[in-house]
């Protein structure tokens, strides 16, 4: 179900390290059905000043799950990134079971990561990353957990009522703001 690529920076990853970090994350298997394979991503960092960062991405197929924390102990932000993961995963589930039984939706499928913007700061208008999207339908509402949830400032979808494109962004009064696509 769950594969494990785990890279530290600024540390070596021990076989204690590897097994509690494989073991936390693992119990988030209970929340996914039998069919998803993922690959859980955890980077340990450990900084001069001695605390550690522990980041955790899972791309799924209808949801990217992402959370780090920080903290003075190794162990400790493995359990403080679970228990945000674990967070997350609920209020997603929450979410879609109460649309499916307002809208009657079947399957609600989430679009993976979308590519965050890199700051130009006068240097030439070049483009640095190019990152591919699978558009997949969901509401307004459902974008707005993933622009939540990701951490980023906007997020792109397939509107499921009118098929079109359509853009979430947070807003700098904290709010968010809709661009819909032109179907011409």
């Amino acid at each position: 179900m769950l594969t494990f690529n785990i890279r530290g920076e600024n540390i070596e990853v021990t076989d204690a390290i590897r097994d509690y970090v494989e073991k936390r994350i693992s119990k988030l298997e209970k929340y996914f059905d039998n069919k998803v394979e993922a690959i859980a991503h955890v980077n340990l960092k450990v900084y001069q000043n001695k605390t550690a960062k522990v980041e955790v991405t899972i791309p799924l197929p209808y949801l990217t799950l992402r959370a780090e924390e920080t903290s003075p102990d190794l162990y400790a932000s493995v359990d403080l990134v679970t228990d945000k993961l674990e967070r997350q995963i609920r209020k997603y589930k929450t979410k879609v079971n109460r649309k499916s039984r307002e809208k009657g939706y079947k399957n609600l499928d989430f679009a993976p990561e979308a590519a965050e913007p890199e700051p130009a700061e006068g240097k030439e208008l070049e483009v640095v990353r190019t990152k591919r999207v699978s558009l997949k339908p969901m509401d307004n509402e459902e974008a707005v957990l993933q622009v939540d949830m990701l951490g980023h400032d906007f997020f792109i979808y397939e509107d499921a009522e009118t098929n079109g494109i359509s853009i979430v962004y947070r807003r700098n009064d904290g709010r968010y703001g809709l661009i819909e696509a032109d179907d011409q």
